[in-house]
């Protein structure tokens, strides 16, 4: 059979040879494989924002894909090592600890299987406790990847329920006012992505140009509240002024025109980021 694309992901950075390494034993199973990089940019230990990358990325990648994540602050620990079958039929490599939050809730998970690493692990490599995004995940990966073995070979199925999520509040309105959660940044510029969809945000009857009225808080700590335009796009705002406007997953999002809405105002992501929306009536 052809091979399929293998995606990584990790917290790793590009500064040192851990990523190289994983290449390295991925195509040490086969030198055909085309690899892709993600991202190796997730900041230390945030399960969070790996598990919104791959819900951002993996709907555009063709069934079979295969990917690897690897943010794993309990490497070594009791956590499982999975891959998961999403309902469009791409692979996700992993620790079980919360990175497969938002695919299940977005995607959908057809199946999990936990890695048998007493078959699915680099030889030799047994004594090693820390590096099991080289040792058991690009080597897992590249295996499925090639044609090497099959999903049912990767290891015992496990009930899809049991996987562990993190907490994610869905969007609702209520009262004329729609909550949602500050998902992730839009790293390069500062601007926020809610989980609020376009669609909810419509049921206000809100049309381009119309003033909306925009809390954030952390936790119970009010960290801004202002009023904005919501635009088609940048260029309908001014330059330095804040909007709100529709992402590229559909998705309502907040952006200083030419700034950072993020740095300016020092926000974070996650559940506990709440934003409110609601039309301006002065």
């Amino acid at each position: 059979m052809m091979s399929r694309a293998l995606v990584l992901q990790t917290d790793f950075g590009l500064s040192d040879g851990a990523v190289n390494a994983m290449y390295g034993v991925a195509f040490s199973v086969d030198a055909t494989l085309s690899i892709f990089n993600l991202t190796h940019d997730i900041p230390p230990f945030n399960i969070w924002e790996a598990s919104y990358r791959l819900f951002q990325t993996v709907s555009y990648w063709p069934e079979e894909t295969v990917f690897v994540s690897v943010v794993d602050p309990g490497v070594g620990s009791d956590r499982k090592s999975v891959v998961a079958k999403t309902m469009a039929g791409q692979y996700i490599v992993t620790p079980d600890n919360g990175t497969l939050t938002h695919i299940q809730r977005s995607v959908g998970i057809e199946e999990v299987r936990e890695i048998d690493e007493n078959v699915n692990r680099l030889p030799r490599s047994g004594a090693s406790h820390t590096f099991h995004g080289r040792d058991v995940y690009a080597y897992t990966a590249a295996r499925l990847a090639s044609g090497k073995i099959s999903f049912e070979e990767v290891g015992p199925l496990q009930p899809v329920d049991s996987i562990v999520t993190l907490c994610c509040n869905d969007a609702e309105v209520k009262d004329g006012e729609i909550t949602g959660i500050i998902d992730i940044l839009d790293i390069q510029f500062g601007n926020l992505w809610s989980n609020i969809s376009r669609e909810l945000f419509e049921t206000q009857g809100l049309s381009y140009g119309e003033m909306v009225e925009v809390a954030i808080k952390h936790g119970k700590r009010k960290v801004y509240l202002n009023q904005m335009a919501y635009g088609r796009s940048f260029a309908d705002t001014r330059i330095g002024q804040p909007l709100v406007y529709v992402n590229s997953l559909d998705n309502m999002a907040i952006a200083i025109n030419q700034g950072s809405f993020a740095k300016a105002y020092n926000i974070g992501t996650g559940s506990n980021w709440t934003i409110k929306i609601r039309k301006y009536n002065p």
